[in-house]
């Protein structure tokens, strides 16, 4: 399976998708739209929308989507298995007043 997930560095969203990812022990993608505007100009392009998370599985875009809705993609089309083990983050929650913090320390400029 091959995995490219559009993710911030620091983002509850996209914390929720790498927890899911390391539950399932997948290797995937992990793709900074922060740091690199070309990364982001390629997600709007693919997922034809400006919101992240968005993760690539097999070339089907799951746009502006949780970890939890990507574990449950992946779920109902039998590309996991159903696993007990536990995460340390939420998988389905937006930033913490403290990440949020973090994010407003430092500017984002993409154009």
């Amino acid at each position: 399976m091959k995995i490219k997930a559009y993710l911030k560095p620091s983002c509850g969203w996209s914390n929720g998708v790498r927890a899911i990812m390391r539950k399932h022990g997948l290797a995937f993608e992990d793709i900074d739209i922060i740091n690199n505007r070309a990364n982001y100009e390629e997600m709007v392009r693919k997922s034809a929308q400006p919101l992240s998370p968005c993760v690539e599985i097999d070339g089907v875009m799951l746009a502006d989507i949780s970890g939890e809705e990507v574990e449950n993609y992946m779920l109902a089309n039998n590309l996991v298995k159903a696993s007990g083990a536990v995460v340390a983050v939420a998988t389905n929650a937006g930033c913490s007043d403290a990440e949020h913090a973090q994010m407003q320390a430092k500017p984002v400029r993409f154009f």
